[in-house]
């Protein structure tokens, strides 16, 4: 007779860690599998190749595969403006890149309704997710980040003109995706307080939120809007960001302030909220982030700045997960 030893043995290849209890009665053999953080595809490969491995087996008739699976959602995490044109988008992008390269297992969601960019900047323009059991499959993008974006769900050039329940749907199909291993899920929010911030909070609630402003006195005023709307929603504040925090002459090297300096900081100070950093005006960011390369993915001075913010993100999200005792 067949030992567990030997199905073990068996299955180690490609099931290594995920073989639960084996039961062996009147010549049927049935073997469990956690397929945990699998897509639809992986799993049923893993079921076939348990099956074809372990029929013929000595004294086996039949071979029964059960599939389990802890269904854990990603926890979401919110990054967010007050207005528009302030470096959402790229700050979302090389989050989510900075905290893959530190080992997270990361995902980001594109839900700006009004201009969704994330395809470009991880230089996935052009690509669509395909769908699995009704559900979307992320595409892979710069940095090995897994991804979904409003502008998948549009033709290419057309303008999103959809009303709160419409956009409320969509951003549950990208947020409701075969995410598999992802733990952590960037939401790159439109700008402002609207239907897709509301459909956010009230169906997909964050763990969190990343506030990002420009240092100038209009930017911080919206982006203390922003901040109200998440209290309200009871929604914490991980942080605030100083986005275009000083102009480095690409000549020079001179740095300047065009746009003032330390205002998103004070403002984090006066509000009692942790500041996470400050990322310069720097036409390198804006060529790689044309190209679909974050600069987080580089070495340089701007990639380390990204990485010490993703950094106290990242602490921000272990430090609530072991006060909640998990």
């Amino acid at each position: 007779m067949v030992t567990d030893e030997q199905i073990f043995k068996l299955l180690t290849p490609f099931a290594d860690g995920r073989v639960g209890a084996i039961r062996t009665k009147d010549g049927q053999l049935t073997v469990m599998l956690d397929m945990s953080g699998l897509a639809p595809s992986a799993r049923n490969y893993i079921a076939q190749q348990a099956e074809a491995a372990l029929a013929g087996l000595d004294g086996i008739d039949a071979v029964r595969i059960l599939q389990t699976a802890q269904r854990s959602a990603p926890d979401l995490i919110a990054v967010a403006s007050g207005k528009g044109g302030v470096g959402k988008s790229t700050l979302s992008a090389n989050l989510a890149v900075a905290m893959a390269r530190a080992g997270r297992a990361v995902g980001l969601v594109d839900a700006d309704i009004y201009g969704p960019s994330q395809p470009r900047l991880l230089g996935m323009e052009g690509s669509k997710p395909v769908a699995e059991e009704k559900k979307m499959l992320p595409v892979i993008g710069a940095g090995g980040i897994p991804f979904l974006s409003m502008g998948q769900l549009a033709k290419p050039g057309q303008a999103i003109a959809w009303r709160g329940p419409m956009a409320g749907n969509a951003l549950t199909q990208l947020v409701d995706a075969h995410w598999g291993s992802v733990r952590e899920l960037i939401v790159d929010l439109p700008p402002g307080t609207g239907d897709i911030q509301l459909s956010m909070v009230q169906k997909h609630k964050p763990i969190g939120a990343v506030i990002i402003s420009t240092p100038q006195d209009l930017a911080l005023i919206d982006a203390a809007r922003a901040i109200s709307f998440f209290d309200q929603a009871k929604v914490p504040i991980i942080g605030v960001v100083e986005n275009m925090s000083g102009y480095i002459c690409p000549n020079c090297g001179d740095v300047s302030n065009p746009f003032g300096a330390g205002g998103a900081e004070a403002a984090a100070k006066e509000l009692n909220l942790p500041f996470l950093g400050r990322i310069p005006l720097d036409i390198a960011i804006r060529h790689a982030s044309d190209d679909g390369v974050p600069p987080a993915l580089g070495d340089g001075p701007i990639a380390k700045a990204y990485a010490d913010i993703a950094a106290k993100v990242a602490d921000w999200a272990d430090q609530r997960t072991a006060n909640m005792g998990g």
